[in-house]
């Protein structure tokens, strides 16, 4: 039984770092809270409680998550201080070494974040100092399942699909940090899109840590999932977060093609172009699949947005593995790169391949292949300027520009003097214009 009293008139501090499964949990996390009677604290509140959902995708990650919770813990000094997500899994005693931490939860025990916090900020007001307790366990018992369907400060929801991943990619600790693939139901998913509606919600991204994965514990198939959420009334859009090139099924790409809700949106994971450095990644396909899945979502989709992650300087990749994926990237038909290099990662079978890309090396890639992503980007909204679609605004603070996107994610500003506080989360047709000062996002004309 949670104790709310110790909740009441209290106010919370939330940060986040790594991927839309974390916003979407600490979003979670804060309306629990917002249930229990603890407001969000405003810019240059004291709060009372911080949270700080970590990442540990990259060494540099975990030194942000580092400097983040001490970041939290001076600027509100006296808060109770709870850390958890991916490196509070991993690093679970570094991580309650650092002054001022109260209480580090662990995969499974972030599921019951509220019981742990009110039980624990109990018994530190009863001992007079901080706890510095951390809560973890191994892989194989993180069990269990957190729903999310939330939307924090954002017009669009989150929805937690699936949680876990099985595939063990050499370079890659997300199996460690979050346990097994495992879901819950078509019909507990369903319930939750239907509350969103009741909420106002009109888009909802659908994430997870290895989505295509959906049904391993409840037996039933992803796309049976998008097609029981295309069939909930008043969810205007769905968005699928990133999905492995070898659980795009061809059936999936043909579903979306023609569905009600689902967007012309894909985001692909390729992490390399070259056949030799995807085996040495212990990947599940081959640039050959990845090539097809691209051509029949532009066959049936001409435009639709695609995003495609790439590794770079991943150990093993010699300097014509990189000129390889470079071209292979090139010929593809994709909308935008997202590039990222490679991070050694304490305990990865990564560790015992020998040739190593040195740093200045991994940033003259990573330079390249961005380059190469700025101009399929541009390319790809020139194609439509002077088009006429339907953007869903989010609300932007007062004097500033509104920003919203298109079904096939062309981001677009409408100009400070034309944005309303009522076009928030409302779908407005408008004719794309030019590129914004900036060049990120295409100006929104004749609304």
């Amino acid at each position: 039984m949670i104790d709310t009293s110790v909740f009441q008139g209290k106010k919370a501090a939330y940060y986040t770092l790594g991927c839309k499964l974390n916003f979407s949990e600490t979003s979670t996390f804060a309306k629990l809270l917002q249930e229990m009677g603890v407001r969000t604290a405003e810019k240059g509140d004291k709060a009372d409680i911080c949270i700080i959902n970590t990442c540990s995708v990259t060494e540099v990650a975990d030194r942000k998550c580092r400097t983040a919770i001490r970041r939290m813990v001076r600027e509100h000094p006296g808060a109770f201080v709870v850390v958890t997500g991916c490196y509070a899994q991993l690093s679970a005693e570094r991580v309650a070494g650092i002054e001022g931490v109260d209480l580090v939860l662990g995969s499974n025990e972030k599921a019951t974040l509220v019981q742990y916090l009110s039980d624990s900020w109990l018994e530190r007001e009863q001992l007079q100092h901080a706890l510095q307790r951390c809560h973890t366990v191994k892989t194989k018992e993180i069990n269990t399942f957190q729903p999310s369907c939330s939307r924090g400060n954002r017009t669009r929801y989150f929805l937690k699909v699936q949680d876990g991943c099985n595939y063990f990619c050499t370079y890659c600790t997300i199996p460690y940090a979050r346990g097994f693939s495992r879901n819950p139901t078509i019909a507990s998913l369903v319930a939750q899109a239907e509350e969103a509606v009741r909420e106002g919600g009109k888009e909802i991204v659908l994430t997870g840590v290895n989505i295509g994965d959906f049904g391993r514990t409840t037996h039933e198939r992803f796309i049976d999932l998008v097609r029981a959420l295309d069939r909930v009334e008043g969810i205007k859009r769905y968005r699928i977060s990133s999905l492995e090139p070898d659980l795009l099924d061809d059936e999936l790409i043909a579903y979306c093609a023609q569905s009600r809700a689902f967007m012309p949106h894909f985001h692909i994971p390729l992490q390399s172009g070259s056949n030799e450095v995807l085996r040495l990644m212990h990947r599940r396909y081959d640039k050959e699949l990845f090539a097809h899945k691209i051509a029949l979502i532009r066959q049936l989709m001409p435009d639709a947005f695609i995003g495609v992650d790439v590794m770079v300087g991943c150990r093993g990749e010699h300097v014509a593995h990189f000129e390889e994926c470079k071209a292979f990237l090139a010929s593809l038909d994709v909308t935008q790169l997202h590039v990222f290099p490679y991070s050694e990662r304490p305990g990865t079978a990564a560790l015992s391949i020998p040739y190593v890309v040195d740093e200045q090396e991994k940033h003259r890639r990573c330079a390249e292949l961005i380059k190469l992503s700025e101009e399929k980007t541009k390319a790809f909204y020139e194609r439509h300027i002077g088009e006429e679609m339907e953007v869903l605004f989010e609300r932007s603070t007062r004097g500033k520009a509104m920003h919203g996107f298109t079904p096939n994610y062309i981001r677009v500003e409408l100009a400070a003097k034309d944005a309303r506080e009522e076009y928030d989360n409302q779908l407005m047709r408008v004719r794309l214009g030019a590129f914004n000062r900036d060049g990120s996002a295409l100006k929104a004309i004749g609304l």
